[in-house]
């Protein structure tokens, strides 16, 4: 019988080659894109940071993030995902260090950060109140976690998981912002969040789910 782990590996390996067809994936869209840019801009350091993108996929914040002048190390479970991450910033011309591992738990040692990123990714993990303790770990004091989530559907609906048992994730479908806001803050010295979901060049056309960015400072 297949892992849970295996299968959401296969997953996600299995939807590398396509990933970036998505408007807010693969941002190639122009507007897309320099929307994107523009909130990393408001909310990354300004000077050169060490920033972990972990769930990074096929790099396309990575990408943005290392325009931008930081340094990025990008980790996903899924190897596929992690090659065309780093066929991206070698197209680019943009240094980039990426991982394959459990970004829940990075494989980065005993390394700090300055900035850890994560988009949409806590809905598919198994102990994501372990993973934000993990991350909170990871940053160097004054430092920030940033996360960009949403609650992709009402609860209850019904729908069908996308491996056999995520619909058993705690967070499955996704968390409102106040609910993440309340799990982060005993980990954080503040905590916003922005709404986004208003911003369709974000996603590349109008979204009606709640979508937003949590900033926290550790």
């Amino acid at each position: 019988m297949t892992s849970p782990a295996a299968a959401i590996t296969a997953y996600w390996d299995a939807a590398a080659p396509g990933f970036d067809d998505e408007p807010d994936h693969g941002l190639k869209a122009t507007h897309t894109r320099a929307a994107w840019a523009d909130l990393l801009t408001a909310w990354l350091p300004t000077d050169p940071a060490d920033v972990l993108d972990v769930g990074c996929g096929t790099g396309s914040l990575s990408e943005l993030i290392a325009q931008a002048g930081h340094r990025v190390t990008g980790v996903d479970l899924a190897p596929r995902m992690v090659e065309a991450a780093r066929a991206k910033l070698t197209a680019a011309q943009l240094p980039g260090r990426f991982l394959v591992g459990d970004a829940a738990a990075p494989p980065t040692g005993q390394e700090k950060f300055d900035v850890l990123l994560s988009r949409h990714l806590v809905w598919t993990l198994p102990d994501p109140h372990a993973a934000l303790r993990e991350w909170a770990g990871r940053i160097r004091h004054g430092g920030l976690l940033i996360l960009v989530e949403g609650r992709w559907r009402e609860a209850g609906q019904k729908d069908v998981p996308y491996v056999v048992g995520a619909d058993t994730l705690p967070w499955y479908g996704g968390i409102a912002a106040d609910d993440l806001a309340d799990a982060v803050r005993p980990l954080v010295s503040d905590v916003r969040t922005e709404p986004l979901s208003a911003d369709a060049a974000l996603w590349g056309g109008p979204v009606t789910d709640e979508r937003y960015a949590l900033i926290a400072r550790i």
